[in-house]
């Protein structure tokens, strides 16, 4: 007894004693819990299938969140209303993953600087939408948004759309030939401005 407490004291010193190990050992631990988390949800198909009336982004539809990406609009805004009553009452149906499974990578995002828009779909006009993104405090006076002029002179990269296309298809997002091969046509003449309000105004519909 006495001699397997010893070994077992100098096991324990030699983790404690050693960083290296330790690193290691910690990564393994956070390695193997993250895997029981994650990979469970991977097969369950709340997670993995879409909703009712959920479609795959339309060529402009999907410019326009590219837009939204790029100009970093997620770090103000979340498109996760979480299932709280307040939330509820004020925004509608919390947020289900079947809303998302065609967004690489979604939007849900933390930070709430700004009003959520996970139900702005048709809440506004495309004229409000024009009007806000260009000068926001034109139609909301209290705002710290910033304003984003060149989105209305800024042609929509049309040539660039199948590519970006062919590659969310490769994780899964079910888009035709046909719809990768028409996707140059239908964002001709359109601007980054017209592209990022037809995104805004997709967002929550399938669930309002």
């Amino acid at each position: 007894m006495a001699n397997e407490t010893k070994t077992s004291g100098l096991s324990h010193e030699k983790i404690e004693t050693n960083n290296f190990l330790m690193i290691v050992l910690i990564l393994v631990v956070l390695l193997v819990g993250g895997m029981v988390e994650i990979v469970p949800l991977f097969f369950q198909k709340s997670t993995t299938e879409p909703i009712k009336g959920i479609q795959p982004y339309t060529a402009l539809q999907l410019a326009g969140r590219d837009v939204y990406i790029r100009e970093g609009c997620y770090n103000c805004h979340s498109q996760m209303i979480r299932p709280f009553r307040a939330e509820t009452l004020r925004y509608g149906h919390y947020s289900v993953a079947g809303e998302s499974v065609y967004d690489h990578p979604f939007q849900w995002g933390s930070k709430r600087t700004g009003p959520d828009l996970a139900r702005v779909g048709g809440k506004y006009s495309d004229e409000w939408h024009r009007i806000h993104l260009i000068n926001p405090r034109d139609v909301v006076p209290e705002s710290n948004m910033p304003a984003y002029p060149w989105l209305e002179k800024t042609p929509v990269a049309a040539a660039e759309m199948p590519a970006r296309m062919k590659a969310l298809r490769t994780v899964g997002v079910p888009y035709t030939d046909e719809q990768i091969a028409k996707a140059p046509e239908e964002v001709k003449g359109k601007t980054e401005l017209e592209a990022t309000i037809a995104y805004l105004q997709v967002l929550g519909l399938a669930l309002k």
